[in-house]
């Protein structure tokens, strides 16, 4: 990944539906090598051009960080298992207290203990959960990496000089 690769996508994380035309015209190349590069991103998996939207506004109103302890040596299978729940946002493995952390997304209370009682604590190599439920979202982002902090009504600013040298 070069970066041209990287200015690309910093572009797209501010707008996942900005016009090949327009980033090409902002990093001086052309729509056809903005095409190709983004093409080339999202089949080796560097790339996820998604939408994404406010779970309570569609009605999914319980939301939890879950800390998850797990039997000696069975992480991986666990956090396997885990990822199949459609509850599952986000799954990571840490140091610390817990050994996996779970972020959920459930539509009501009765949802979430359902997942916790029926699924979650049903998996083998679960040992523990201790629940810690999203009162208030105060941020929620996905620009990081590749994407500078954006003033408001401006775009990226880039060095073209070190993009042309580049491509």
């Amino acid at each position: 990944m070069d970066k041209v690769d990287r200015a690309i996508i910093s572009y797209l994380q501010y707008d996942g539906r900005m016009p090949f035309t327009d980033i090409a015209a902002e990093l001086d190349i052309s729509e056809g090598a903005v095409r190709r590069r983004v093409k080339r991103l999202t089949e080796t998996g560097a790339l996820q051009i998604v939408g994404v939207v406010e779970p309570q506004l569609l009605g999914w109103d319980a939301a939890g960080m879950i800390g998850v302890t797990v039997q000696a040596g069975q992480s991986d299978a666990v956090a396997h298992q885990i990822t199949q729940f459609p509850e599952v946002t986000y799954l990571f493995m840490a140091s610390g207290g817990f050994d996996l952390f779970v972020e959920v997304y459930c539509r009501d209370m009765d949802h979430f203990v359902s997942f916790l009682n029926q699924k979650l604590q049903q998996v083998p190599g679960v040992q523990r959960t201790e629940t810690f439920m999203i009162l208030k979202m105060y941020k929620l982002s996905y620009r990081w990496g590749e994407a500078e902090p954006q003033r408001a009504g401006h775009r990226p600013r880039l060095d073209l000089e070190d993009l042309k040298s580049s491509s």
